[in-house]
């Protein structure tokens, strides 16, 4: 890419001179987006060179995905396209995504800044994620792309330029704008303040090595099952596997809400539901006192949050609302083979 300022200094940078930004997210949250556009704005807006780049499997909204930035100064040239294994800002989009796969790998104590999505403090995020000490940073992303109408990439980018020290808020604005401006331009007021309250809100926590946690050095993922151990005719051998899937990375701010007193167990949400996240039994109806299956509520393992279940119910017994906002450890009904 082109250079349109003079190069920047990166406050610091590793051994092969680079300032390294990886971000954990799932398909529908922008981190794809949001490393394309933070790449740009160090090129093209603050005179530097660099790489952005993503990693994911399937395209689908809430598969895993990691996007990885490389920033150098003007005069170094790019020699490397591999993954980041040891960032200086690590931003994870998502807080879920700790419970299934080792977002913080590859976090060192003094170089690497964490950034988590959550409404948890930097102290509880550091419980959360057993990180073994160094700087966190929480920033509501979810709650902030909800309330300007933009979207959870916004929020975290400006949270990663601040993190970062050197990246420029109107460097980033005006990549947004080159990015989005034609096609969306009555979403860029939303995205450019989603931009500024993440920089402005994201809250930092600097925490020693104490042996609380150890460390989790960077590993690659390499699958389970290959040519020489696969089993003949992909026979699936864990039985009833689905009870282990987690959907609850795939939502992206709003839940389902039972209201108890409003469901005649019709079943209609039970039949527009893609993924069987309600959950019933037999006895008797709450109103006319007839035996039958009654509906007890929703298990949000494996709700994804699509809300088609609160577009069908005729009797507003189930509402759209912020997840965030919801204790589910209380509101969570389990299936019995879970028990």
């Amino acid at each position: 890419m082109s250079q349109s300022k003079a190069a920047g200094k990166l406050p610091v940078k590793n051994d092969l001179g680079f300032f390294e930004i990886r971000m954990e997210s799932i398909g529908g949250l922008g981190a794809n987006v949001a490393g394309k556009i933070l790449t740009e704005a160090a090129i093209l807006g603050m005179g530097m060179n660099g790489a952005g780049f993503a990693s994911y499997g399937s395209e689908k909204k809430g598969t895993p995905v990691k996007a990885f930035v490389r920033i150098c100064e003007g005069s170094h040239a790019v020699r490397v396209n591999s993954p980041i294994e040891e960032p200086h800002v690590l931003a994870i989009f998502h807080e879920a995504l700790a419970k299934a796969i080792p977002v913080t790998a590859g976090t060192v104590p003094g170089k690497t800044t964490v950034i988590l999505n959550t409404r948890k403090t930097p102290a509880q995020a550091r419980d959360f994620l057993k990180l073994e000490g160094g700087k966190i940073g929480t920033v509501d992303a979810m709650e902030i792309a909800m309330a300007t109408g933009s979207r959870v990439n916004m929020v975290m980018m400006g949270a990663v330029a601040k993190a970062s020290g050197f990246l420029d808020l109107k460097a980033l604005e005006n990549a947004i704008q080159e990015a989005f401006g034609r096609k969306y331009q009555a979403l860029m007021k939303g995205n450019l303040e989603a931009l500024k309250r993440g920089h402005d809100e994201v809250k930092f926590e600097e925490f020693p090595v104490d042996g609380k946690y150890p460390a989790t050095p960077f590993r690659r993922e390499v699958p389970k099952l290959g040519y020489e151990n696969a089993p003949i005719g992909g026979a699936i051998y864990s039985v009833g596997n689905m009870r282990f899937k987690d959907l609850s990375t795939s939502r992206t701010g709003m839940i389902p809400l039972f209201i108890v007193d409003k469901c005649t167990s019709c079943g209609e949400c039970d039949i527009t539901c893609p993924d069987y996240c309600f959950v019933w039994e037999k006895g008797k109806d709450r109103k006319t006192g007839k035996d039958g299956m009654i509906l007890l509520g929703i298990n949000y393992q494996f709700c994804k949050g699509c809300l088609r279940c609160t577009h069908i119910c005729k009797f507003n017994a189930l509402l759209p609302v912020k997840e965030a906002e919801q204790d589910l450890d209380k509101i969570t009904v389990k299936h019995k083979f879970l028990k």
